[in-house]
């Protein structure tokens, strides 16, 4: 999307890089184009301070951008993202800045969609790019380190008598303590988002569905002190439950659906109930794609519809991502299929399910399953998913 806007700008307003920051799009908040010369050195926290700077729509100026002053642009977005103009030149057209704006409108909209809709190709990047988040966290490591150095120097010095040394370290170790809170505040604003906020917000969404038309929505409030959900399965829970809702809803015989959330720590649980015929069924092209959601976070996704009672749907989400079939311990001595039917296994699923999953017969299934019982040393199923769950796999 940054390579599409860059081209679609520089006939209209030319430069030399753009940089699109998002704390929306949880799995990569920056997204560059343009003379890597410029955009490889972008920090968030130099995005963060820029952000203050287009509340108003348009701010043009010198500012501090990878690692060096320089000429810049900040347009702003009523999404909240911010869009980086860096060595802007001189506009090309007559209202460039109109055309400039409403094409930056229409690709923070984009954005936005695309992380209020959480597709599966969007989750399972989302997921995959979590080092992002860890190059945040290197970048406060880095101004820390150096907040310290300064401070020792300081100290240190027999340029200063005592008493203006301490000062100065006073006031070194305020304003290093303050950037350290902000930029943890950043990094927590980034990854992860409290599971009552997420929640308040699908509230929010799901609101006009109750207030304009005869559809009654009881929501069940997770526990208050539950983990806090990363980016990805917040925006994937939010949108799986629109979707089952919406879908619910085209049954005119349902009036009321419930929707429930709760988290054991590992997992997000989440329920939705109609009181409708109980007609939807899995081969449904909506309900495949909620299942295809759920999977790409390494969810699971249960339905069960029975005549005259209704329709429930029951979605696992694991908050932590699952370690790869490799990175089991060598001890194990599994096969890769072994491994396979394990972690199939772990999520929950049946003997049924993980054969039509993998396209082989339930007798093969059985078959894997009691070797790797005999491998780790258990005897039931439950044992074998409490100990690949423990391992990390899911």
């Amino acid at each position: 999307m940054a390579d599409r806007l860059h081209m679609a700008l520089l006939p209209i307003w030319p430069h030399d890089a753009l940089v699109i920051f998002t704390d929306e799009c949880t799995g990569r908040p920056r997204k560059k184009a343009g003379n890597l010369a410029i955009i490889e050195g972008v920090t968030i926290s130099e995005l963060d301070a820029l952000r203050e700077r287009a509340s108003h729509g348009l701010w043009t100026g010198r500012a501090e951008i990878g690692g060096r002053t320089q000429p810049i642009a900040v347009l702003g977005a009523d999404t909240g993202a911010i869009l980086v103009l860096c060595a802007p030149g001189s506009p090309t057209v007559v209202d460039s800045l109109t055309h400039s704006r409403a094409l930056w409108n229409v690709a923070a909209g984009c954005i936005a969609h695309l992380v209020a809709e959480a597709s599966p190709d969007y989750l399972r990047e989302s997921r995959a790019v979590t080092n992002e988040r860890l190059e945040v966290t290197a970048e406060l490591t880095d101004q820390h380190s150096t907040d310290l150095e300064s401070l020792l120097a300081t100290l240190r010095s027999r340029n200063l008598d005592d008493r203006t040394a301490r000062a100065r370290a006073t006031e070194l170790a305020a304003e290093a303590l303050i950037r350290a809170r902000t930029g943890g505040d950043l990094v927590l604003s980034i990854a992860e988002e409290p599971v009552v906020t997420a929640f308040e917000r699908l509230k929010s969404d799901l609101l006009p569905l109750s207030r304009y038309q005869e559809l009654q929505i009881q929501f069940v409030e997770p526990p208050s002190d539950g983990r806090a959900l990363p980016g990805e399965v917040a925006h994937a829970a939010r949108a799986i439950v629109r979707s089952a809702v919406l879908l619910m809803k085209e049954q005119k015989e349902v009036t009321k659906v419930r929707v429930h959330w709760n988290c054991d720590g590992t997992n997000l649980l989440v329920s939705v109930r109609d009181d409708g015929p109980g007609r939807l069924n899995r081969e449904l092209p909506a309900v495949r794609q909620l299942t295809a959601r759920a999977a790409s976070l390494g969810g699971l996704l249960d339905l069960e519809a029975i005549d005259n009672w209704g329709s429930r749907i029951e979605v696992r989400l694991p908050l932590d991502a699952a370690r790869s079939l490799e990175q089991l311990p060598s001890s194990w001595g599994l096969g890769p299929r072994e491994a396979e039917v394990l972690r199939l296994l772990a999520t929950g699923r049946r003997n049924r399910q993980i054969a039509a999953q993998l396209s082989i017969s339930e007798n093969t299934v059985k078959f894997h399953t009691s070797r790797i019982y005999r491998k780790l040393g258990v005897t039931s199923r439950a044992a074998a998913a409490t100990v690949a769950t423990e391992a990390g796999l899911r």
